[in-house]
């Protein structure tokens, strides 16, 4: 039976490969190039070219290789817009086949379809309509996919520049994702290195099939098993109903023995009584590390408080697991020199995300996992330019570089850029929608981004269509360029990271920075560098706007990247192809956790959701 399904899989991949190169027959060298020079615009780990920096050997993914037809495919024919009630039909990839954006387009209200026009008209209708908006009223969400962190820098600069901090990206689950670690740590990002999965005592995952959704981990969980790390599945148990089912029910791995062998099953939404039962024995054992506690933490007898009148029968009950197992996972982790804790965006598509974060982090300092090798917490986006868009401070409450929106770092952003910011934290996507269906937001540029993609229902369908100003920077249609408008709708054809003037750069989940090349060959029509588009409205839009927005190459946006952000001081050494950073080193926190109040991390009380 295991031969024969293997010998089907292997079947399977060789006709996706042959599909893949049926698809790009007519681009095959510039589609080489690109698996052969870029970085990885699909997942969230960054390989470059066929390598990673963790294991040797050739990578490729079956992902990689279907995402190649976003930047060989030919151009879009406008005639196709002629029957919009038919595109309607269609979804993203139906509407990504008809081919890439080549011109500006638009659309006024009553017309029935798009119209060709020039750069020049389609910028002067951008740069009207924000002229005649107030900031409040403007808002501005970005795709996590694909992206650099220069497009993302002067998108956000774009927005902030004239007023407004109504900025999000178009992600489920990031700010799910992140916020936990941040409020705790002082970074929302990974504390640690994809290498020090190979080598750690225990590799603890959280809630989804990481291999499937993340093929290169296959690779390192192969590797951490042959140097001895024990992989623990926590997993929801098959068939909860909760507000958290969308968690994937499997834990994958390469060996479906080692996941059952070492896994958990956890009532969907029970992650946090079962966290608490780990740290009510391993405090009842001594087993956490009193040491670290009192010299880098706080908020640990408000922990310790809170855990004493949650008794074992509401933990078992909410977290659906014995009170011997929570014991039998307490006495492995008690155990271990060194630990990894891993979670997926699955993890964090629910009610309680935020929370369950809180959880992983009281366990990773109960026992001082942090600022070594082989430990730490690492969130894995399934989006690849999530992490990225965040650090760049495509977020309402978020500047570049990690600093809080508030009086004193938009001071201090005001002072660096030379222009007033707005302290106010905006509205993040979804109050933006709300606000777009009250009619209270009257122009909404959107980079790359589909809100319908994210929220897909009727509600930020009618939402959209009440926005009398729609901007849309694309690479392809979609489904929401194709709602009518309260006005006008205007298509901006952007370039693909590898037709970029000058090249770029992108940070992977390990907070890695590379160069991602510009790479000759194909091109479409008449679209444009991103950043390009971006600066040029800023000019546009503002009476010093060539001061504000200098920018005539990637290498610009980089050097000011490095005096605005600290986190990202150097990246304007990354210049070429095979130059890369990873901010913050190894293992962020060597030094203590220095953002924080006191420098020191915070433990989280938190009470348990009711189990059913």
């Amino acid at each position: 039976m295991r031969v024969k399904a293997f010998q089907q899989s292997q079947a399977h991949r060789y006709g996706d490969i042959f599909r893949v190169l049926w698809e790009n027959r007519t681009e095959l060298p510039y589609a080489w190039a690109i698996l052969n020079h870029g970085v990885c615009d699909v997942c969230s780990l960054g390989p470059y070219g066929f390598r990673d920096s963790v294991v040797d050997g050739v990578h490729l993914c079956m992902r990689r290789l279907k995402a190649l037809r976003l930047n060989t495919i030919r151009a879009f024919d406008l005639a196709a817009t002629a029957d919009l009630n038919r595109l309607r039909r269609f979804g993203p990839e139906q509407l990504q086949s008809l081919g890439r954006l080549a011109h500006p387009l638009i659309r006024r209200r009553g017309e029935p379809g798009f119209v060709r026009c020039s750069w020049d008209e389609s910028l002067d209708v951008v740069c009207r309509a924000i002229h005649d908006t107030a900031p409040h009223a403007m808002g501005f969400v970005a795709t996590p996919h694909g992206r650099t962190n220069e497009i993302y820098y002067t998108f956000q600069k774009l927005a902030r520049i004239l007023g407004s901090n109504n900025i999000a990206l178009c992600s489920r689950s990031r700010d799910n994702a992140v916020s936990g670690l941040k409020a705790t740590l002082g970074h929302g990002a990974p504390t640690c290195s994809l290498s020090d999965w190979i080598g750690t005592d225990l590799l603890i995952i959280f809630g989804a099939d990481v291999v499937g959704d993340y093929p290169v981990t296959k690779k390192y969980m192969r590797r951490a098993r042959k140097a001895g790390t024990r992989i623990i599945a926590v997993r929801p148990l098959t068939g909860a109903k909760t507000q958290c089912d969308r968690t994937s029910s499997v834990v994958g791995s390469t060996s479906p023995k080692v996941a059952m062998r070492h896994g958990f099953q956890v009532r969907a939404g029970g992650e946090i009584a079962f966290i608490n039962g780990i740290l009510k024995t391993l405090i009842a054992n001594d087993q956490v590390d009193l040491e670290f506690i009192a010299k880098h933490t706080a908020r640990f007898r408000e922990l310790c408080e809170a855990l004493q009148t949650q008794s074992w029968k509401m933990l078992e009950q909410g977290s659906g697991v014995s009170r011997a197992a929570m014991q039998e996972f307490a006495i492995q982790y008690g155990a271990a020199r060194s630990a990894v804790f891993v979670y997926t965006g699955a993890f964090t598509e629910c009610e309680f995300a935020t929370a369950k974060v809180r959880a992983i982090v009281n366990l990773a300092l109960a026992r001082g996992m942090l600022e070594r090798a082989k430990c730490g917490i690492m969130p894995m986006g399934a989006e690849s330019s999530a992490q990225a868009g965040g650090e760049c401070g495509t977020e309402p409450d978020q500047f570049p570089g990690g600093f809080f929106v508030n009086e004193q770092s938009a001071r201090r952003l005001s002072n660096l850029w030379r222009h007033p910011i707005p302290s106010n934290p905006g509205l993040t996507l979804s109050a933006m929608m709300d606000a777009a269906y009250a009619h209270q937001i009257k122009f909404l540029y959107c980079l790359g981004a589909d809100p319908l993609e994210t929220v897909a229902d009727n509600y930020a369908a009618e939402a959209l269509s009440r926005v009398p100003i729609r901007v849309y920077q694309d690479l392809v249609l979609k489904p929401s360029m194709l709602l009518d408008s309260a006005d006008v709708v205007v298509v901006l054809p952007a370039q693909t990271r590898y037709e970029q003037r000058t090249g770029g750069t992108c940070t992977s989940t390990e907070r890695r920075i590379r160069f991602t090349p510009e790479l000759p060959g194909h091109r479409i029509g008449e679209a444009r560098p991103e950043w390009e588009i971006l600066s040029l409205i800023g000019r546009k839009s503002m009476p010093n706007g060539d001061l504000l927005f200098p920018f005539n190459d990637s290498q610009a946006i980089r050097e000011e990247m490095s005096r605005v952000m600290p986190i990202y001081q150097g990246i304007d050494k990354i210049r070429k192809e095979g130059d890369q950073l990873q901010w913050g080193g190894p293992q962020l926190y060597r030094d203590g956790f220095s953002t924080m109040p006191g420098n020191r991390a915070l433990f989280t009380a938190l009470e348990p959701p009711a189990g059913d």
